[in-house]
């Protein structure tokens, strides 16, 4: 019986390898997994050595030899097969351990393109694949933490025929997200944005309960590598219940608007995907009371984000309210124990993937249609905006700074959006309506005596006067959206009737 093992990835190798030869297993192995066999005293046989050719190439062709794919391919069940490989001395190899060259880690490392390139493996993906189509008859392993299990079947008679099943579907995903790695690599050495064939490879980060609603299963991927920010895939799970589904997208949304001001702390509440409270100050602590003072009844049960340490006096004043997770750039030793008392409360931690002075990078927004996958670019850094004065009033600096603050808030909430806000606070948000004027009056009443000298954001241009009207009602004095309608000079003239001043961007921030 002939097992070959060839891994990248040593974890468990020995005690596997320990176990084949305990079973009578006759091992051939390549390279430092030869090496590391050998270390421990183990019996093991080059490849060369016994397909009878040498290693060529650098090292890159070793394993590409009809004894190693015949007997990995070749099906001694049926006369022909047996046939030709006895005419070639072929013997059936019944397991193969292999794991790749470490691409990814490569890539991730920094390195030159021509080491990454080196890293690209030939060998181990054909094996692996050879294995996985012959899996009726082999034991294709490419994961060590199956080591244990396989070895267990084994020395039981044999590998079940649900477990080589389920090994081979490993296998094929284990190539596929290799070669996925590989073209996403390059294609982004090209720069070419939008390819002519999509892949993706992503891993399984946990299991969910249950998605949007009990009756929908899901599960939480993330990518291979880390993005160059903080991110939600690669942040650590500090203490509190399992995350939801439902956990996890108002998560990445609150980490989302939080990477909108680098320049101040901030603080973000998030409820059912839509911001409740944003707001910014000198101290940590004041932004977030301030945050949750804008909607207490929305805040409790909310997701925060915050861009800052939690320190003490963050601690306590998060301690004071139910909230259903938190995720900040990292979390005080103090902290840690005032929320531990919190048993529910989920603490995330974005470890030092989050600097002060963070901000969202472009990247890549994937998201499912029927039958298909739209792709874009996430609207996480917009265009350098000018802002045009263009009504007859201009806006005074404190009405400009209000204007930026509910500009960067508005694109994180739901089309047609409308933000009241100050210069460093949240006031009122009306979106995910079918008509402007509609968000604008539920923003109006939400916000109520409060937006009296606010200014306001408008994610799209107004397509009528009355939402403007509505705006100017609840008390705005200042106005913000990209225009281009056919009525903009309606929309103007009646912001001057107002008394409003009025600033196009061009920029539109529709989220749907």
């Amino acid at each position: 019986m002939l097992a070959l093992l060839s891994v990248s990835d040593k974890r468990g190798l020995v005690p596997f390898a320990a176990g084949l030869l305990e079973l009578g297993f006759q091992l051939l192995s390549t390279g430092g997994t030869l090496k590391a066999l050998k270390d421990a005293g183990l019996k093991a046989t080059k490849v060369s050595e016994y397909t009878g050719s040498p290693e060529i190439l650098g090292g890159r062709v070793k394993t590409l030899h009809p004894r190693i794919h015949g007997g990995l391919l070749g099906r001694p069940d049926l006369p022909a097969d047996q046939a030709e490989m006895q005419a070639n001395a072929i013997s059936p190899i019944s397991v193969l351990a292999v794991n790749l060259y470490p691409f990814r880690q490569t890539v991730a490392s920094g390195a030159a393109e021509d080491e990454v390139i080196e890293n690209i493996d030939i060998g181990g993906p054909a094996m692996v694949r050879a294995a996985a189509k012959n899996g009726a008859r082999v034991s294709v392993v490419v994961d060590p933490d199956d080591y244990p299990g396989v070895l267990a079947e084994l020395r039981s008679g044999g590998t079940t025929p649900t477990t080589r099943a389920r090994l081979v579907r490993k296998a094929f995903a284990h190539t596929a997200a290799y070669d996925a790695s590989i073209a996403a690599y390059l294609q982004a050495a090209a720069a070419e944005t939008f390819p002519a064939e999509l892949t993706t490879s992503f891993q399984k980060a946990q299991d969910l309960r249950y998605g949007e609603n009990p009756h929908q299963r899901a599960a939480f991927y993330r990518a291979y590598q880390p993005p160059q920010a903080p991110s939600l895939g690669f942040a650590e799970v500090l203490q509190g219940k399992e995350l939801s589904y439902n956990n996890l997208l108002d998560l990445d949304a609150a980490l989302a608007l939080a990477l909108e001001f680098p320049e101040r702390p901030a603080a973000i509440i998030i409820k059912h995907n839509t911001p409740c409270g944003v707001a910014l100050a000198d101290v940590l602590e004041t932004a977030y009371r301030g945050a949750r003072a804008i909607d207490e009844v929305s805040a409790f049960g909310g997701i925060v984000a915050l861009n800052r340490e939690v320190d003490v006096a963050v601690a306590r004043a998060l301690a004071e309210t139910f909230l259903e997770a938190v995720i900040a750039p990292s979390y005080g030793a103090e902290a840690r124990e005032i929320l531990a008392t919190k048993k529910n409360l989920r603490l995330l931690d974005a470890h030092g993937a989050w600097p002060e002075g963070a901000r969202a990078v472009p990247s890549m927004e994937l998201r499912s249609v029927s039958g298909g996958l739209l792709v874009q670019d996430r609207d996480a850094v917009e265009p350098e905006l000018g802002f045009k004065v263009v009504t007859r009033r201009a806006p005074t600096a404190a009405e400009e700074a209000g204007l930026r603050f509910a500009w960067r808030v508005c694109k994180h909430v739901k089309s047609n959006a409308i933000v009241f806000s100050t210069a460093d606070r949240l006031l009122a948000a009306g979106g995910g309506q079918t008509s402007r004027v509609e968000s604008a009056k539920i923003a109006a009443a939400r916000g109520g005596p409060s937006l009296r000298g606010s200014a306001v954001a408008s994610d799209a241009f107004f397509p009528f006067r009355d939402g403007l009207d509505e705006v100017a009602r609840a008390g705005a004095t200042a106005v913000i959206q990209p225009g281009g309608s056919m009525r903009d000079a309606e929309v103007i003239a009646a912001a001057d009737e107002h008394g409003l001043a009025m600033v196009f961007t061009g920029v539109r921030h529709f989220r749907h």
